[in-house]
């Protein structure tokens, strides 16, 4: 009995201690809590206020997405880049709002603009592309005549060059042949030959600087020939004249270092391609020397005959 009574005592002199350390726990568990619980409450409201940023910058980026909501708003700002020569600025609105005003009055307008603000920051590749869809697209408005031109205009700017390939020159000139075919009175006809009298002598000096590139390397008989093609294309052409000199030249000495048998022919030649320049370039600063080589030719067939 008095040995249940002692445990008793021991028990409960156990749990006193025990009872207050739990309390001790226990209040401090509750301002750990607490603070915890502000700060999460203080982490919670951050992150509510971020995320509410967050919305009201997507709000902000929404609304001035293109749409068809916001088309009037995008389109105003894009001509305001427009006036504002702020040509790419200008460029990516309108080709976003292209596809949204297909098959209204406005979608003729938006390309054409689209096209002109490549034109005008001197892409003109992009240009002629646009201009050129846009000829094929709206064939029947006030503006298509005005596209086709300006997609002339702008494959002149990308002809390079006589010396670099001359593809774009070739495909400028077929598109300005068919400008003036299409609009034959245009007020732009007249810029349009001058433009195709530019390329043309363009393709005239490549075709020149290789006809003297084969006589300046003792290559005769690939000069006559590059001459003749040259004078067939390019009559009129500033170097007609001195490929004419070139192929007399090129036949008098063809003649001199030729074998006997072959050298009356040739002397003959070369004076055939004086009386070219007889007949068409008399005024030629080349004439003197060319009749020199050509009288000198004669003497060499007397002696021949002889």
């Amino acid at each position: 009995m008095a040995k249940n009574i002692i445990n008793i005592l021991i028990i409960i002199a156990l749990a006193i201690p025990y009872r207050g350390f739990s309390q001790v726990v226990s209040s401090d568990s509750v301002q750990s809590g607490q603070a915890v619980s502000s700060q999460t409450s203080g982490a919670n409201a951050t992150t509510s206020n971020l995320n509410g940023a967050k919305k009201t910058k997507k709000k902000s980026v929404k609304s001035s997405k293109v749409s068809f909501e916001t088309f009037d708003m995008n389109y105003a700002k894009a001509l305001k880049y427009y006036q504002n020569g702020q040509y790419l600025s200008a460029a990516r609105l309108f080709e976003e709002l292209y596809p949204l005003s297909l098959g209204t009055t406005t979608a003729d307008t938006l390309l054409f603009l689209f096209a002109d603000c490549y034109y005008k920051n001197k892409d003109y590749e992009l240009a002629a592309f646009h201009f050129k869809d846009y000829a094929r697209h709206y064939p029947g408005t006030d503006k298509a005549e005005e596209a086709h031109y300006m997609c002339v205009k702008s494959v002149f700017e990308i002809s390079p060059v006589y010396s670099l390939d001359q593809s774009s020159t070739l495909y400028a000139i077929d598109e300005m042949d068919l400008f003036i075919k299409t609009y034959p009175y245009s007020k732009h006809v007249e810029e349009c030959n001058q433009m195709l009298d530019v390329l043309r002598e363009k393709l005239a000096q490549k075709d020149f600087e290789i006809a003297k590139l084969y006589y300046n390397t003792d290559n005769y008989h690939a000069a006559q020939i590059a001459v003749k093609n040259f004078l067939k294309d390019y009559p009129n052409s500033q170097y007609a004249h001195e490929a004419v000199y070139i192929l007399v030249k090129n036949n008098h000495e063809y003649a001199k270092k030729s074998v006997n048998t072959k050298k009356r022919e040739r002397y003959q030649a070369c004076i055939d391609a004086f009386k070219i320049m007889q007949a068409q370039y008399p005024n030629s600063g080349y004439y003197t020397d060319a009749k020199k080589l050509a009288d000198d030719a004669q003497q060499q067939i007397n002696k021949i005959k002889k």
